[in-house]
């Protein structure tokens, strides 16, 4: 449907806070994604399956840890006395969406915050632990013994 109202900005907004987020899911998803695999070949197990719960499990884990580092990232570069705008959507209690909406945020705000995605990117993958490292080391120990 289109526009009618002359005062097309808070619809603006809403687009593009959907079209930022969109693309940060696409980014993120890649990441995490390439991480899994990385380990997965590393440790010499089979490709992740799209309908594995425990593949989609490890999947959401490697999610939920490059957005907290994003966020520890990002945080250093936020200006304090910039003017702060509610994020769009995500506010319903979830981690995940918290995370998400403020990269949102960030990702519109901050010039050079997809330099920064970037070099978070490069750093994440890197790491020999990028895939749901808590999780790994756990299940390591645990079926190490034996």
């Amino acid at each position: 449907m289109p526009f009618r109202h002359p005062d097309r900005t808070h619809d603006l907004n809403a687009r593009i806070d959907f079209e930022v987020r969109e693309r940060l899911e696409e980014a993120i998803d890649f990441v995490c994604l390439e991480a899994l695999v990385q380990r997965r070949r590393a440790q010499g197990l089979p490709a992740p399956e799209a309908d594995n719960t425990r593949d989609r499990a490890e999947y959401e884990a490697n999610v939920l840890a490059f957005l907290r580092l994003l966020g520890r990232d990002m945080a250093t570069a936020a200006d304090p006395s910039a003017p702060t705008r509610r994020p769009a959507s995500g506010g319903n209690g979830d981690e995940q969406s918290r995370l998400l909406s403020a990269q949102v945020l960030l990702a519109r705000t901050l010039p050079d915050y997809w330099q920064r995605f970037e070099s978070a990117r490069t750093r994440y993958l890197a790491e020999p632990d990028a895939s749901g490292g808590e999780r790994g080391g756990l299940l390591r120990r645990l079926f190490s013994r034996g």
